[in-house]
């Protein structure tokens, strides 16, 4: 986002209108205008919560998304407001205000469920605001987690087994958040302090045993610990008294309670600190325009019925890049030779390395803006675009060749033709003297610069053109002799087959040079396409690190938690992780 660009207050992005998502064009239109990486932080949580609050403080306001003082919910769909983010230069804090969940005036937890993954999905940072303890009851209406993988798809194909392994969704998913907003409990256990971080961990153990109470206890916590493996917990006191709530707008710090002052500093200097820029899989760093793209994606799929997809997004994503990158490829390359080449070039070889270097150019532009092009779909319209620009220059060439060679002719052979119209050469002797004059006319047709590859060619169609001229003169000299004048002939002809034959040699040289350029071409394609799925394969490879370092570290909590069957299943997730790894290593370019 540019300097000058700021959002005054928050902008509906995706609006909630009888149940129907759907994005906003005026949203969008911001967030296309957004050229830097962006750090998206949304905020999820019971209606009624203060969520909205705590995205003001973020965004340095005390004023801006609808904080509401009443038991309605105000936040409707997922409101925005980019900021510039006030710790990372050249970045835009993209903070998302969601609608209250469990508003029992909508009547659709199916909507809330589409609002809660779209949070995921968006996001890089997810906050979770609840009020008061990590109980059962707050546990139980986190429920919308446990939904998650009815919600989202990592894969447009699921796995042999048609199951997705939650190391897909981990690739993605937002760091986790959870903030406890009226928190009335001292922070201790066995007698010992704690910190908000370890009363979130405690709260998510496990309970033992096979019951259908103990199952529904421990699958929101399983589902925490397998989709977050990053995970933060803030505590908050009452702000102020409950009558003063309704004007929290209006107060000022030293109005509200210091505590609660000093916690919500702590929360957004976190936050500005700790949160990532978006990213999705195969570290490719999310800015307005793509956060538009996967907007308009998600949304549409869940308008269609389908599922948002990851997998489908990033490809969305890439189809649309991919083709910008193509064009920002080509724009360069014609940039490029503008700059460089100027028509006629002396050989044909002079042109081909023009190209060469700049298609060298154009492929790195390319190889830069693109990603995720399958099948190399858009590098292979980019070769084919590049490959029609250097024929049409070679074709062009010719033309600025020929036609520089017929008017150096005309001009320069204007005297000859003058003369022989004059008669000049119709006498005793004419003949030497018409050969001496071409010779000094061709001499100084040579010595003419920039004359381009069709130089000889030219020079040998005029003096074609002039054989029965020449033939002419020969035969009305009378100084000659008919034995003079056969040899003259048979010279003639000599010259003209020596003519042909260089003009021969040098096609096939060029034909040589245009083939040993295009199979350059090719292997700078391939070059390149190396390097990038070098890049990408490492990049893979350090998500599938990350990834694989997370589940083993939570296979280490589950054995000594002692959930032996739980800690079966993760080491089957393990091991498919470590295939997929594997797999990716030994993965090379056809």
């Amino acid at each position: 986002m540019a300097s000058a660009i700021h959002m005054p207050e928050p902008l509906c992005l995706i609006e909630n209108t009888n149940g129907r998502l759907v994005a906003n064009p005026k949203a969008l239109t911001i967030l296309s205008a957004i050229t830097q990486p962006v750090v998206v932080v949304a905020i999820v949580g019971l209606y009624r919560t203060g969520k909205s609050y705590l995205m003001n403080k973020l965004a340095g306001k005390s004023k801006g998304f609808s904080l509401g003082s009443t038991v309605q919910s105000h936040t409707k769909g997922i409101w925005m407001w980019c900021v510039p983010h006030p710790k990372k230069p050249n970045h835009s804090l993209v903070l998302l205000d969601t609608e209250g969940l469990g508003d029992v005036e909508k009547g659709d937890n199916q909507n809330d469920s589409w609002i809660f993954a779209l949070a995921i999905l968006l996001s890089s940072t997810f906050v979770y605001n609840s009020m008061g303890t990590i109980n059962q009851q707050a546990m139980d209406q986190l429920h919308y987690v446990t939904e998650l993988t009815d919600r989202i798809r990592a894969k447009s194909s699921p796995e042999e087994d048609g199951v997705e392994d939650s190391a897909d969704f981990v690739s993605f998913f937002p760091d986790f958040v959870w903030t406890l907003r009226d928190f009335s409990l001292d922070l201790e256990t066995d007698g010992q302090c704690i910190t908000p971080d370890e009363y979130l961990e405690n709260s998510l153990k496990l309970k033992k045993g096979t019951s259908e109470k103990d199952k529904m206890f421990n699958l929101p916590r399983l589902c925490i610990r397998k989709f977050f493996p990053k995970k933060k917990c803030f505590i908050f006191d009452r702000p102020t008294q409950r009558k003063q709530l309704s004007r929290l707008e209006e107060l000022h710090d030293d109005e509200l309670d210091s505590e609660f002052v000093h916690q919500a500093a702590l929360f957004c200097t976190y936050i500005f600190s700790n949160s990532k820029t978006k990213t999705l899989s195969g570290g490719i760093k999310v800015n307005g325009p793509r956060l538009e793209t996967l907007v308009l994606t998600y949304v549409s799929a869940i308008s269609s019925g389908d599922l948002p997809c990851m997998e489908n997004a990033v490809l969305a994503l890439a189809e649309i890049e991919n083709s910008a990158a193509v064009q920002k490829a080509v724009a360069h390359y014609d940039q490029q030779m503008d700059q460089k080449v100027q028509l006629p070039t002396e050989t044909l070889q002079e042109l081909l390395d023009l190209h060469g270097a700049c298609e060298r150019e154009a492929i790195k532009v390319f190889m830069k803006n693109s990603f995720k092009d399958v099948d190399q779909v858009f590098q292979k319209k980019l070769a084919a675009q590049l490959n029609k620009k250097r024929d049409d220059f070679c074709k062009q060439n010719l033309k600025e060749s020929s036609d520089r060679c017929k008017a150096l002719l005309k001009d320069i052979f204007t005297s000859l033709e003058e003369g022989v119209k004059q008669g000049v050469y119709s006498k005793p002797g004419g003949y030497r003297l018409f050969m001496e004059k071409i010779q000094e006319l061709k001499k100084k047709y040579d010595q003419e610069p920039r004359k381009g590859i069709q130089a000889e060619e030219i020079l040998q169609e005029y003096l074609k053109s002039k054989e029965s001229v020449t033939d002419a003169i020969l035969q009305t000299d009378q100084t000659l002799s008919e034995k003079e004048k056969l040899i003259e002939v048979e010279r003639a002809k000599a010259e003209a087959a020596q003519a042909a034959t260089k003009m021969l040699e040098e096609m096939q040289i060029k034909n040589q040079q245009m083939m040993e350029q295009k199979e350059k071409s090719h292997q700078e394609h391939v070059r390149q396409l190396t390097e990038a799925m070098e890049k990408e394969r490492a990049q893979l490879r350090e998500e599938q690190e990350r990834t694989l370092s997370l589940k083993l570290e939570e296979q280490a909590r589950l054995l000594k938690e002692g959930f032996q069957n739980e800690n079966k299943r993760l080491q089957d997730e393990i091991q498919k992780l470590r295939k997929k790894k594997e797999q990716a290593g030994k993965c090379v370019l056809s």
